[in-house]
């Protein structure tokens, strides 16, 4: 009976401190430690490194990236934000063109085109650039082919350069505006249009007066979305040779050994993505084009012309070999015999070796084991952290949710490059946040990267998912008596593990095809598959880069057909 009265109070001491308004912050307080720790840490340590040049501070790196004498700095800044100025012009135009033609007309060819309109989601960045180069390089396909037909002394329109870089960034970045854009033009009112027309309005002062504001949201949206993604870019400039961006400088200083500069452009560069996620922020907060009206949503409109039919079906036809032709091309390559490519217009020699290699040789199969290893223990890192992040800004009520939410999103709006210098500066020497460890040059840096990078995925998804629960589900489990914890195991989370397996997978898929930190902080022993796709392309072995890309692909494409089951619309919010 003791024993009972003792437990009491204790069991009573218990309650009473969890139901202690203060008890939330002893909750969240391991997120926002793992976040200083992991994020604001290395951010602030790369801006100390930046400033301190022989234990002295010092702003002369700040003076030389912005000296007019020596202009390398300011040219990678100002090409950086015209390429990604131009990245979003090119994409908006393909991608409202595209959704606005596949969402308001029914047509033949319209059903393969709304499918394969999203292959480029499918294609990981360094694999869509190696396939434009394998197609339209100055060694491609294409140009060769038309060398030869018209008899030639040079390849007409090589895609090389500066405009390589913007035709590389508007296919794989157009997606961005036509999923946006879809969603939007599915919910306008077409009874607006009408009553527009109704009243003597042209069709340009429908589109400019009517269509286009209830577009605006969307498209503003994404141009602010591709511009960071533009800034962020590091494969295509690598790839076609151009060295004045941002992301090359930092990469290139860092090489040299110049890290004092590298450490200044990637604080730079992260001023100005910070900056555009606050305003992507900001304006999705204060947008105020709202369709009111009670009408039904937007029918298509079948051509019923035969001639413009055929030209739709000519062009439907042309639009799906160019989606299409970018994977066909690397797994046509994936089969041709290393080295036997040179001159000619397609590979000469063809073998099913790559594949095999791919299971069956130690060499070749190392990269994919250690992709499969990092990727999966850094989703066992993202998993918990953001399902318990999610749950706390949806459920728990406490001051710093916004300062939360910004500072998980803040590594997705970081260049991969910026991320890894970060890292370097913050944990190549023991620290506490590293229990006394030096982490750069070992197994987990990786793992580590990759957690920060894609953090936001299961985030964002599991985020949407417990919006769209009603919370009355749970709170009648713990007034039945249940505990925090078993409403928790038992209620919310079934119910959002659809939401949460949605945005793992694409958190996976992602680590596996991430190539722009693994690149810095890659070593010998932990090289993944992506590093090895660029060593092996350097090294002129096209067929097993190839094969490589090719697994990429199919991974990706499974894992995003099981996301669209499982998540449906959360898979989409966390992309």
């Amino acid at each position: 009976m003791k024993a009972e009265l003792q437990q009491a109070p204790a069991a009573t001491r218990r309650k009473s401190i969890m139901a202690s308004p203060s008890f939330v912050y002893v909750l969240v307080s391991p997120l926002f430690l793992i976040l200083l720790a992991y994020v604001i840490y290395p951010l602030f340590e790369t801006f100390i490194a930046s400033i301190k040049v022989d234990e002295v501070i010092t702003w002369k790196n700040y003076a030389r990236f912005f000296s007019l004498e020596h202009t390398a700095n300011l040219e990678a800044l100002w090409t950086s934000i015209y390429i990604s100025v131009l990245s979003v012009i090119s994409c908006g135009i393909v991608g409202v063109t595209m959704a606005f033609l596949l969402e308001r007309y029914e047509f033949p060819g319209r059903k393969i085109l709304s499918v394969l309109a999203l292959v480029p989601m499918a294609l990981p960045p360094l694999i869509g650039v190696l396939s434009f180069t394998f197609l339209y390089g100055e060694s491609g396909i294409f140009p060769r082919a038309i060398k030869e037909l018209l008899g030639l002394s040079q390849v007409p329109f090589p895609l090389k350069g500066f405009w390589g870089v913007v035709v590389v960034h508007t296919f794989t970045m157009y997606t961005y505006f036509f999923m946006t854009a879809t969603a939007a033009i599915k919910g306008l009112d077409p009874s607006l249009e009408e009553a527009a027309a109704s009243l003597g309005a042209s069709r340009l002062t429908v589109w400019r007066r009517v269509i286009l504001p209830m577009l605006t949201p969307a498209m503003v949206a994404s141009s602010l979305l591709v511009f960071m993604v533009s800034m962020a870019s590091y494969t295509a400039p690598l790839i076609f040779g151009i060295d004045r961006t941002m992301t090359m400088q930092i990469y290139l200083s860092r090489t040299n050994g110049d890290l004092d500069m590298a450490a200044t452009q990637s604080t730079i560069l992260s001023i100005v993505s910070v900056l555009f996620l606050l305003i992507m922020r900001w304006y999705q907060g204060v947008r105020n084009y709202q369709n009111l009206s009670k009408g039904v949503s937007v029918h298509r409109t079948e051509i019923k012309s035969k001639a413009v039919r055929y030209i739709a079906m000519v062009l439907s036809f042309i639009g799906t070999i160019i989606l299409m032709l970018p994977i066909l091309v690397l797994v046509l390559i994936s089969f041709s015999v290393d080295g036997t490519w040179t001159v000619q217009i397609l590979p000469p020699q063809y073998t099913l070796d790559h594949y095999l290699d791919l299971f069956t040789d130690s060499k070749t199969w190392r990269p994919i084991v250690n992709s499969l290893q990092l990727s999966a223990i850094a989703c066992v890192g993202i998993v918990l952290f953001g399902v318990a992040a999610a749950y706390s800004m949806v459920r728990l009520k406490f001051r710093g949710k916004t300062l939360l939410d910004v500072l998980i999103m803040l590594p997705w709006a970081l260049p991969g490059t910026v991320v890894a210098v970060n890292l370097i500066a913050a944990f190549s020497q023991p620290t506490v946040f590293s229990f006394g460890q030096v982490l750069i040059g070992t197994f987990w840096i990786i793992p580590l990267a990759y957690f920060v990078r894609h953090l936001p995925l299961v985030f964002r998804s599991t985020s949407a998912t417990l919006m769209q629960m009603d919370p009355s589900v749970e709170e009648a489990a713990r007034n039945l008596g249940a505990s925090w914890w078993y409403s928790f195991r038992r209620v919310v989370f079934p119910m959002a593990l659809g939401g949460i397996l949605a945005g793992t997978l694409l958190a996976f898929v992602q680590c596996i095809g991430e190539f722009v930190a693994s690149i810095l902080i890659f070593t010998p022993r932990t090289t993944p598959l992506s590093v090895a796709v660029f060593q092996r392309m350097y090294s002129f072995e096209f067929g097993t880069a190839c094969a490589y890309g090719v697994l990429q692909i199919i991974v990706i494409i499974v894992v995003l057909f099981i996301s669209r089951k499982l998540g449906g619309d959360k898979a989409g919010t966390a992309i």
